[in-house]
């Protein structure tokens, strides 16, 4: 009974050592993809809210460099940015190993390594909907920042809050004040429309690019961080693809505080601009995708081994 007792403590110990693991594994790669990616995410947003200010991706990166610079231009929004993609990719990568272990359990699997790919994307998928829920308010943030001299033009008057350069903090206090903590989770469903089918594809078509770069009798984990930095391009890219519509809509309805729901909201762009201003901003954003998320998977891969074997040298 005792040694039984010690093997269950054992296995506890081992699963919360996991999604720690996880979990801060998946935190540091969501600070290299936002120094990465931030000044195209930007011009991503700007396009995608205010489409008729621009007349492409050079014009919107030339303009926010000379309106508004580096920092508070073309970095904007990035200290929500880093709290959204570190609270994102932590939850998102946590539960996505919990999540692996689950549909493992179900399907009678004894590694999570054995998982195929499509079993691996359905586990990305459920993942996503907890990630959902830590992103909204940050991603909120994040986008209105980004935005915040469109929308001043846009009004055509300049706020007294936007004189003294409201930051994050006063801007949420701002929401809050204005519309409680459901103002936060402004565009929630159109996040959760967005990160589920994303994130199936996202990890999906991660694996199956190692599976395809994996040499005979070799481990995927084995095939060096040159091609774990190409299946996590292309799988950045695949998501991207997917979900840009539902990424428009999201950040119309953050940015302009819209009550529509986000099929209404869909809808009128369609009839209103046509179905090419859903994927307005996608130029800038898959070529950010492709070292963001490769320097993503990188950091998180080799920081996850690092810690593993810390783990097991110290035992």
């Amino acid at each position: 009974m005792t040694f039984e007792f010690a093997e269950k403590e054992n296995q506890q110990l081992n699963s919360i050592r996991a999604g720690l693991i996880d979990f801060i594994s998946g935190s540091l790669g969501g600070i290299a993809l936002v120094y990465v990616g931030q000044p195209l995410d930007t011009v991503k947003v700007k396009m995608q809210t205010f489409p008729s200010m621009y007349k492409g991706m050079t014009n919107c990166f030339l303009q926010t460099l000379k309106a508004d610079g580096i920092i508070r231009g073309l970095y904007a929004g990035t200290i929500p940015a880093l709290v959204a993609n570190v609270a994102e990719n932590s939850v998102l990568f946590a539960a996505y190993g919990g999540c692996q272990k689950v549909i493992s359990n179900v399907l009678g699997i004894k590694k999570i390594e054995d998982l195929t790919s499509i079993q691996n994307a359905c586990a990305g998928f459920f993942a996503a909907f907890f990630s959902s829920l830590t992103l909204c308010p940050t991603e909120l943030i994040k986008c209105k920042l980004q935005a915040v001299r469109e929308v001043q033009m846009e009004m055509k008057s300049v706020l007294t809050v936007a004189k003294k350069e409201i930051g994050p903090w006063g801007l949420t206090r701002q929401i809050l004040k204005e519309q409680g903590i459901k103002g936060l989770f402004t565009g929630l469903s159109s996040t959760i429309a967005r990160e589920m089918p994303g994130y199936f594809f996202f990890f999906g078509g991660y694996e199956v690019t190692r599976e395809l770069l994996t040499k005979p009798n070799e481990s995927k984990n084995d095939i060096g961080w040159q091609r774990t930095m190409v299946a996590g391009a292309i799988g950045g890219s695949v998501l991207w693809l997917v979900i840009f519509p539902a990424d428009v809509v999201k950040s119309r309805i953050q940015v302009k505080n819209l009550k529509s729901p986000a099929l209404v909201v869909m809808k009128d762009i369609v009839k209103n601009e046509g179905i090419s201003s859903l994927y307005n901003g996608l130029k800038p954003t898959l070529i950010r995708t492709v070292p963001a998320t490769a320097t993503l998977f990188v950091t998180y891969e080799y920081s996850k081994r690092f810690m593993l074997n810390f783990f097991e040298n110290s035992q």
